[in-house]
């Protein structure tokens, strides 16, 4: 490391390595890339089958908890979060899904954040990705991000894609494409069978330009401020202390748990919280922090009728036969990220599009510690995608190395309950499809005696859980409830921006990945004061 860099990038995740590749590239500006994870080493992060051997493990992971859930039966709920190079995009299930063009133009039209519609987004989607559809006017053909579409064949996803279109939940060739909207097979981040994480699509081709340094195991603990500038940063690496000025500005990239926490650290955010924890107040921010959304979901598994899952991998000479042939060709199961098939539908005639979102896997498993017990059976999940339930971060402490405390509120709005008991009620409808005639046996969770909506309710209070997609704690906007403006620079602080999902003001209608190497990219350019690229506007199919 050098004593100073033109630019500090805070966190190797999917946001920082897509910074890390675009403020080096040019070879005029120095960066420094802080992570407080290892490098991606592990064989098991680049096999996508691989997954659930990953995604809680302890050593890549912050393995974060929300505080007690009162609305869900006084539940504390896991939210894994890489610890690692290339960030959530190293450990997550690696479907590729932009969201509905409308959540954009929301963004835009209804809470003012000029710029950001889904017209001025998509070139920067296009240009990330080198996607197995090809080049059109919705996907492009020559990013550096490798999207793949599902090729696993088996009867089930055949089933849930006619199950869509006799139920008129809907069917779509590309979700990321004209029709946004119905039942699909879902494109995933794999290159080559091999996961294309943020750090293997942007930071490894870069690491070897002589401008770019990135340092490991380094945990922030503060941002450095002069006055109402951000300086530099300071963080614990090999058992010492270490301070690195900016020349030009800091970037803080470390996600919708992380960030709220660091600029809290450091002196920016609410002066109440901050003055609990004797933490000298630099900007008094109330939205830090605030505003956090996530996905909440339920899944429902049926037992299968025919030998047509996948639970015989479970076991151990499976597995070697797998990963044998990953190995040798990088193809086969291996090379699949198991969720292969999904939707976004309405759950009722009232929404403007769709409201929540399907993910479908033909094998039934649970975990039983950290180890995955798979049966025959198949899995639909349902998440809720716009909640009402509105929660932050706040600290446990002033010291770095103590999580933050984070309470999602998750159905403290009865709009909540409502969506999730329709998505309950879409998935029943869905699987009584005759297409699952020939396969479906007996449901197996919930037990089949839950029919009522108080059944479901308190079935949905006592299992639904996290889809792993916090994100808003330090929103974009304008007013005092924003932390960011829409080039996502910190209010009232010079050279200092946050660049990663908690810039979002709303939770995108889909997986959260892709959007946040979107906002990374156009933050790349508002950064080095380059123009955007021109807005494109695509044509879309809206209705159902």
């Amino acid at each position: 490391m050098q004593s100073e860099y033109d630019y500090i990038i805070l966190g190797a995740g999917s946001a920082g390595c897509v910074l890390a590749n675009r403020l080096s590239e040019g070879g005029e500006y120095s960066v420094l890339i802080v992570e407080a994870g290892p490098m991606d080493k592990k064989l098991l992060i680049h096999i996508p089958a691989g997954v659930y051997s990953v995604y809680k493990d302890p050593s890549i992971n912050w393995n974060y908890e929300s505080e007690i859930e009162a609305d869900l039966e006084q539940r504390k709920v896991e939210l894994p979060r890489g610890k690692v190079v290339g960030g959530s995009s190293s450990i997550n299930s690696m479907v590729y899904m932009r969201g509905h063009p409308q959540d954009y133009d929301r963004w835009q039209d209804k809470l003012g954040l000029k710029g950001w519609s889904y017209a001025d987004c998509l070139p920067y989607f296009k240009a990330g990705e080198t996607s197995e559809r090809g080049a059109s006017a919705w996907r492009g053909d020559s990013g550096p991000l490798g999207v793949a579409r599902a090729r696993l064949d088996n009867p089930l996803f055949d089933a849930f894609l006619e199950a869509g279109k006799t139920s008129h939940q809907g069917y779509s060739e590309d979700l990321n494409g004209y029709q946004p909207e119905g039942l699909a097979r879902l494109d995933s981040t794999i290159r080559d069978g091999r996961r294309c994480s943020a750090a293997v699509a942007h930071l490894k081709p870069a690491l070897p330009r002589p401008n770019l340094d990135l340092v490991t195991h380094a945990l922030v603990e503060q941002i450095l401020l002069d006055n109402k500038r951000a300086i530099g940063a300071r963080f614990q690496y090999q058992g010492k202390v270490q301070v690195i000025r900016a020349r030009r500005e800091v970037i803080l990239c470390c996600g919708a748990i992380k960030s709220p926490q660091i600029l809290m650290l450091s002196g920016i955010g609410p002066a109440e919280e901050l003055k609990k924890h004797d933490i000298t107040l630099r900007q008094d921010m109330p939205a830090v922090g605030q505003n956090l959304q996530d996905h909440l979901k339920i899944h429902c598994t049926w037992r299968c009728t025919r030998p047509i899952t996948y639970q015989h991998l479970g076991r151990p000479w499976n597995k070697l036969k797998v990963g044998l042939r990953w190995l040798s060709s990088h193809d086969g199961f291996g090379a699949s990220n198991i969720w292969e098939a999904g939707g976004l539908i309405r759950g009722n005639e009232n929404v403007d599009y769709p409201n929540l979102q399907y993910h479908f896997a033909p094998v039934s498993a649970k975990f039983e510690g950290r180890k995955i017990k798979m049966s025959q059976g198949f899995t639909l999940q349902v998440d809720q995608l716009r909640p009402a339930s509105r929660g932050h971060v706040a600290l446990n402490s002033a010291n770095p190395l103590d999580k933050p405390a984070v309470f999602f509120n998750y159905l403290s709005e009865d709009h909540d309950l409502r969506e999730m008991v329709e998505g309950y009620r879409k998935i029943q409808q869905l699987i009584s499809q005759p297409a699952f005639i020939a396969s479906r046996g007996d449901r197996t969770d919930p037990n089949p005696d839950i029919k009522s909506d108080g059944d479901i309710e308190n079935w949905i209070r006592s299992t639904a859980s996290t889809d792993f997609h916090p994100s808003c704690s330090c929103r974009m906007g304008q007013d005092d409830d924003s932390v960011v403006d829409v080039e996502m620079k910190v209010h009232g602080i010079d050279g200092l921006r946050v660049v990663d999902a908690s810039v979002m003001p709303e939770i995108i209608s889909g997986n959260l990945n892709a959007p946040t190497q979107m906002i990374a990219a156009r933050a790349a350019d508002f950064i080095l004061a380059k123009n955007q690229l021109p807005a494109e506007y695509a044509n879309f199919h809206f209705d159902q």
